[in-house]
């Protein structure tokens, strides 16, 4: 008999996102992480294909990163934001602001710190009906999101997200309405980069006016580029008509960029790559490189002001949460930062965008394949469906690429890739070459 005494207890975790019972059955574990690979319990290298999950954008074991996160931990390990201050907090929004996206007479430049990207969705959506209601437009408390949408986990995230599994099993806020999503299978299959058509979906944002009225309406948010439903390119021009009817409307515009921030497109937010600014911004994942959890929500200076009014004691925004600011988190989001701008990363996916295209597009004539959707370092590869099974053919091709040394993920029948900033060519093509022979082999 085996000597399990080595062998992890897997009851007590509950995973998250996870068949716990398929994968505790054959789990997949990690034991390490360097560079661009990961190391399994059995001493395997994993090339990461994903970034983590589309956090580590500056690849694994960043000394740069941990260095700081131990001075801080030892110097100050924790402070509250409420009703005090520390200073790497205050140093960290200022950094986060010398970056952030300015255009169409904005600057998003004050930040709001939270945990997560749902927990900066949800701030971001309490920011938008506040501010409404703070300059007299107290009626606007619906928010809308868009089909085929993910916004976290939050109550505002799955209401305005549009993942039927993220929504069926609980209760949603009241006034939440949805755009349709922007892909077309049919029109825009093997698009490179923007497909062409699919602008005109932005005017489902009119007819969301005309069935609710504007008054009615406090935001819209969407993902400039849909990454958790696998990898939705918007239209040329969608975003650009999407923002200037909101506009029209007085509707603020929200983009989730907690995937797209930090040079996943090749610039530090998609705002940048588009030539688009909203009124706010949702991030996570690449703020602190996944090595503390935490996210921000960068407002405009005119959402924030219009919230500084009345007594000067009375609490602004009553909203925050413990973690706010956590100072050993701002401490791995400022070296974090240092690291991008070092080595140039926020916009090296620029410059890797037409290899990482053409190497991803170059799968077309793989079993199965109907569709391939690239964008800067982002790919989503779609497989047809088995008969009554969605899902399963992408799930094999996902563990079979595991057992050869490289990491996917998959959201339905979609290949999603996303890899470190750092990623080589030589990299690029080895990803290629192990995900088509998967992709061969799935039945």
């Amino acid at each position: 008999m085996a000597d399990l005494s080595n062998s992890p207890k897997l009851d007590s975790f509950w995973m998250p996102f996870t068949a716990n019972r398929q994968f505790k059955a054959a789990p997949r574990m990690l034991a390490a992480a360097e560079g661009m690979y990961y190391t399994d319990v059995d001493g395997n290298s994993v090339l990461d294909g994903t970034a983590g999950l589309w956090c580590v954008n500056a690849g694994h074991g960043r000394k740069q990163i941990s260095s700081a996160v131990e001075k801080q931990l030892s110097t100050m390990d924790f402070a509250p934001t409420f009703q005090m201050g520390h200073n790497i907090a205050f140093d960290f929004a200022t950094r986060l602001g010398e970056i952030a996206p300015r255009g169409d007479g904005k600057i998003l430049d004050r930040v709001f710190f939270t945990g997560s990207g749902s927990e900066s969705v949800d701030t971001a959506l309490k920011i938008a009906i506040a501010y409404q209601r703070a300059i007299g437009q107290g009626t606007r408390t619906r928010v809308i999101g868009r089909e085929r949408g993910y916004h976290g986990v939050g109550f505002g995230g799955i209401s305005v997200g549009g993942l039927v599994n993220n929504r069926r099993v609980f209760p949603l806020l009241p006034g939440a309405d949805h755009l349709r999503h922007t892909h077309d299978l049919e029109k825009n299959a093997f698009s490179k980069g923007q497909p062409e058509h699919g602008a005109e979906l932005a005017d489902d944002l009119e007819r969301m006016v005309a069935l609710h009225g504007a008054e009615t309406i406090a935001a819209v948010i969407v993902e400039p580029l849909a990454g958790s439903t696998g990898v939705l390119v918007p239209p040329k021009g969608y975003l650009d008509r999407l923002a200037a009817i909101a506009k029209k409307h007085g509707i603020l515009l929200i983009f989730d960029e907690v995937i797209t921030g930090f040079g996943r497109l090749g610039a530090p937010f998609a705002s940048d790559y588009f030539g688009v600014t909203p009124d706010l911004i949702t991030t996570a994942k690449g703020l602190t490189n996944g090595a503390i959890p935490m996210g921000a929500v960068f407002a405009s200076r005119h959402i924030y002001d219009g919230l500084m009014h009345g007594p000067e004691g009375a609490i602004e925004l009553f909203h925050g949460y413990t973690y706010s600011g956590h100072p050993v988190a701002c401490a791995a989001g400022i070296a974090t930062l240092d690291v991008y701008a070092e080595e140039g990363l926020l916009t090296r996916a620029a410059d890797l965008a037409d290899d990482w295209q053409e190497a991803m597009h170059s799968l077309k004539s793989a079993k199965n394949v109907i569709d391939i959707r690239t964008l800067g370092l982002v790919a989503g590869i779609e497989l047809s469906s088995r008969d009554g099974a969605v899902g399963a053919r992408a799930y094999d091709v996902f563990v079979d690429c595991f057992k050869k040394g490289l990491l996917i993920r998959v959201t339905g029948d979609v290949i999603a890739l996303s890899p470190p900033l750092i990623v080589s060519k030589e990299e690029i093509a080895k990803i290629v070459s192990i995900l088509g022979d998967a992709i061969n082999r799935a039945s």
